[in-house]
């Protein structure tokens, strides 16, 4: 399995990015997919994360600093989830990795990013004041 993450760059204050992160050699079809961040000398947080079940749809949780700002979705027929991000601020800088579970995810163990069993290349966003 592989996830392939795009769509970073360089963006003034107030900018947005859409992320993208795409799945080959396997299709999650009730599981937990999502972005966390690294900015330098830090330790890698969750950013946010869609819980998708195939009877139920997804649900989306976000960090309390992204909420109103980022939105993250998915589109199962391409493998793939977005992450939307608007209002950029200075301290959104990082870089971006996507990460999947192989099986829906308890909403308790969102945030740990050691229960994903596969993890994207990272993509690096920069936000200038």
């Amino acid at each position: 399995v592989q996830l392939q993450a795009s769509g970073g760059g360089l963006v003034q204050a107030g900018g947005c990015l859409r992320l993208s992160c795409t799945t080959s050699g396997r299709t999650f079809s009730s599981s937990t997919m999502g972005w966390f961040r690294q900015a330098p000398g830090k330790e890698r947080e969750f950013v946010a994360v869609v819980n998708w079940n195939m009877w139920s749809g997804g649900s989306t949780y976000y960090v309390d600093s992204v909420k109103g700002r980022f939105t993250i979705s998915r589109d199962n027929a391409k493998n793939t989830i977005y992450l939307q991000m608007n209002s950029l601020k200075p301290e959104d800088t990082a870089v971006y990795y996507c990460a999947a579970a192989k099986t829906l995810v308890a909403t308790r163990d969102l945030w740990n990013r050691r229960v994903y069993d596969y993890w994207g290349q990272g993509t690096l966003v920069t936000v200038s004041s």
